[in-house]
């Protein structure tokens, strides 16, 4: 059904007509701008493969037909959505992401062009689509810097990436612009999906072009050049970084990256797109950028530029802000041991490459190859907080239980769809069958839920507050 309420303004119709001159491509640029956006899902491959993810959802009344840019993307229409996708037990317990095809394609992008990268920053993270893409994509390994500007949206970041099990992100809350004096040469990979004018999100906002104008598209285009040029500076010679934004005209897309070029041309080449996924070569410009128009592929509109960095360049000016004293200190030998132990007795583990960290009673996790950006920037929060102390041991934190437990522990109690729904509804829960513990790690559809108590005969739930559902929940 087409919406009435869409707003074109003038200006923006003549710069696509002189994007799209030929006269078909127009008009179908046009039509297609009208009809709602079609939802698509990426599979967290963190938490399970896209074989086992097809087999659970296999009798649903799910149709999935492949993302061709991306292995664990699929559009997906359903019989029944009386449903909110976002309440299904699989998306709750963090088996999918819901993120708009487009905006897989940067990560692809950037994983196509870099070799088992250790150090990744997503410039602009939030809310978490692309960062939890690019943990799944590494598998466990290295650490990703995801930093967002917007205060407001952190929070909304760092509960994705809890959802979907990261342990290896760190989160910074600044202007990009700092990365590039505060880190020169520091990211084997670097994703800038830049803020913009939104041109290309106006299937899911009709009003989205309402305060659009050309003054305004140049003013964006001057902070996306300031933030590129901070992330080619902090990327290593060798790196791979992409650009990306969900906007269309060429001022904040092309001439952004050619201006970067014109200013570093011995140090930066482009990595042709269009042969990324079959079907490519109908969005790729001649410099080799990928210029996605909605009719292209029944999506959004994108753009994708892939570039090189194949010298070091002189570095910016030192920044001038304090960071400060580092607030953690390395937990001492003899407590990594009994933290350990007792975290095994609880049902969690990590690889030896997540360190323990302490501040004040809170234990931390800390990806190892944090630790050379400690004392140079200021983090909001980095890897995973395992526990507190108090007089009688360990109190165990939800997002560590998501990302850590072992569902072969002995503690483990699978509750039904009934039983998960009370869960999530903040709810004790009265089991029929016998508990195995005073403290049990709590499964749902073989997914921890959390870490929960044994009170005379109930579970007594420990779910987050500010996580509890209300409203219908699962099929």
């Amino acid at each position: 059904m087409s919406d009435s309420s869409l707003f074109f303004p003038e200006d923006f119709l003549s710069q696509m007509q002189q994007l799209l001159p030929d006269g078909q491509q127009f008009s179908a640029f046009k039509a297609l701008c009208h009809q709602p956006l079609r939802r698509s899902i990426r599979v967290n491959t963190l938490k399970i493969s896209v074989a086992d993810f097809l087999a659970l959802v296999a009798d649903y009344d799910w149709q999935l037909s492949p993302v061709p840019w991306c292995e664990e993307g699929f559009w997906i229409s359903r019989t029944d959505e009386s449903l909110p996708l976002g309440s299904v037990a699989e998306h709750l317990n963090g088996l999918f992401y819901i993120q708009e095809a487009s905006s897989m394609l940067p990560v692809s992008a950037l994983f196509a062009h870099s070799i088992d990268p250790r150090y990744v920053m997503d410039m602009a993270a939030a809310p978490g689509s692309k960062t939890t893409q690019i943990a799944a994509r590494m598998q466990d390994q290295g650490m990703i810097l995801a930093n967002e500007y917007s205060a407001s949206r952190v929070k909304v970041l760092h509960a994705n990436i809890s959802r979907c099990g990261v342990s290896r992100a760190a989160i910074t809350h600044f202007d990009a612009a700092v990365f590039g004096p505060a880190l020169p040469e520091q990211f084997d990979a670097i994703l800038l999906d830049a803020p913009c004018s939104g041109e290309g999100v106006i299937r899911k906002d009709p009003r989205a072009l309402k305060n659009w104008s050309l003054s305004s598209c140049r003013q964006i285009a001057a902070t996306q050049q300031q933030l590129l040029e901070s992330a080619f500076h902090a990327l290593k010679p060798g790196g791979t970084l992409v650009y990306s934004t969900c906007t269309l005209n060429r001022l904040e897309n092309q001439q952004v990256v050619n201006q970067l070029l014109a200013s570093y041309p011995q140090a930066v080449e482009v990595i042709a797109l269009n042969t990324l996924f079959e079907g490519a070569s109908q969005a790729a410009t001649r410099e080799g950028y990928l210029h996605v128009f909605p009719q292209y592929f029944d999506s959004e509109g994108f753009f994708v530029a892939c570039l090189r960095k194949t010298d070091s360049i002189p570095p910016l000016p030192a920044p001038t802000y304090k960071v400060g004293k580092f607030p953690f200190s390395p937990l001492p030998r003899k407590q990594v041991q009994e933290v350990r132990q007792r975290a095994n007795d609880a049902g969690l583990d990590w690889p030896e490459n997540l360190k323990l960290w302490q501040r004040d009673k809170e234990i931390w996790l800390f990806p190892e190859e944090a630790e050379s950006l400690f004392g140079r920037v200021r983090f909001s929060r980095i890897g995973l907080k395992l526990a507190e102390t108090f007089a009688r041991g360990y109190r165990w934190q939800h997002e560590a239980v998501i990302a850590l437990a072992d569902p072969g522990h002995d503690t483990v109690v699978h509750l039904s769809d009934a039983q998960a729904e009370e869960w999530y509804r903040g709810r004790d829960i009265y089991p029929c069958q016998p508990l195995p513990a005073s403290d049990m790690l709590v499964f749902h559809r073989g997914q921890p839920l959390g870490l929960a108590k044994k009170v005379s005969n109930r579970i007594k739930n420990s779910y987050p507050r500010e996580l509890v559902k209300e409203g219908r929940l699962f099929r």
